[in-house]
């Protein structure tokens, strides 16, 4: 049976059905980073930072702000899930998300949307050194190819779902930090939230923009 996918993340975080993936790791990786020129190190500490994800999909963007939220307040910022502030039928009024957000005191957001979603084949062994692989003729490939494939081939499907990571100063309303993201075989949702918060915060230190502790 094939995998069954569903979007989380509007679409980012991917629910993937366990079946056929329970041996593969997953890993996440910042392929793509920007940072402002003029950008300083953050003063987020202790203040209020919004989590807000890009998605059309109610119930999956409230509980993937909640996991961002939670992320967040895990690393001494008091993150506040975007839902919280704004009511569903304004979520697409800029206007009075601006007012929403000045009203609670909110310094900085934390955007994440969906990239793509792609599979990739893969296939592992490393079974070429056999020696029916070993020449052509004789007791080699010729012969060999056309009966069965050889057991020791293990072929399986990745999952790779990219993520488009974004932060804001609010209180200059700029970009300061961006991140494009390629995350594979993540089975939960929570398990990609966690590895994309610790990868931005470590490519944010890199920077600059995160002091060391």
């Amino acid at each position: 049976m094939k995998p069954r996918l569903s979007m989380r993340l509007a679409g980012v975080i991917l629910i993937v059905s366990a079946q056929g993936l329970a041996s593969c790791a997953s890993t996440t990786t910042f392929h793509s980073t920007w940072k402002a020129p003029e950008a300083g190190p953050l003063n987020f500490q202790g203040r209020k930072v919004a989590a807000l994800i890009i998605s059309d999909n109610t119930s999956t963007r409230f509980s993937a702000e909640d996991l961002l939220a939670r992320e967040l307040r895990a690393r001494g910022v008091e993150g506040i899930p975007a839902y919280d502030l704004i009511p569903q039928s304004e979520t697409r009024d800029k206007d009075r998300a601006r007012t929403l957000f000045n009203q609670a005191g909110i310094v900085g957001v934390v955007v994440m949307r969906a990239a793509g979603v792609q599979k990739e084949i893969v296939t592992s062994g490393g079974y070429w050194n056999i020696p029916s692989y070993g020449s052509f003729w004789g007791v080699g490939y010729y012969g060999y190819g056309w009966g069965a494939v050889y057991d020791g081939t293990r072929i399986h499907t990745d999952t790779v779902v990219r993520v488009e990571t974004l932060v804001y100063d609010l209180e200059a309303d700029k970009l300061v930090w961006a991140g494009l993201s390629e995350s594979t075989n993540t089975s939960k949702a929570e398990t990609l939230i966690k590895e994309l918060v610790a990868g931005a915060a470590a490519e944010m230190k890199k920077q600059g923009l995160i002091r060391s502790r």
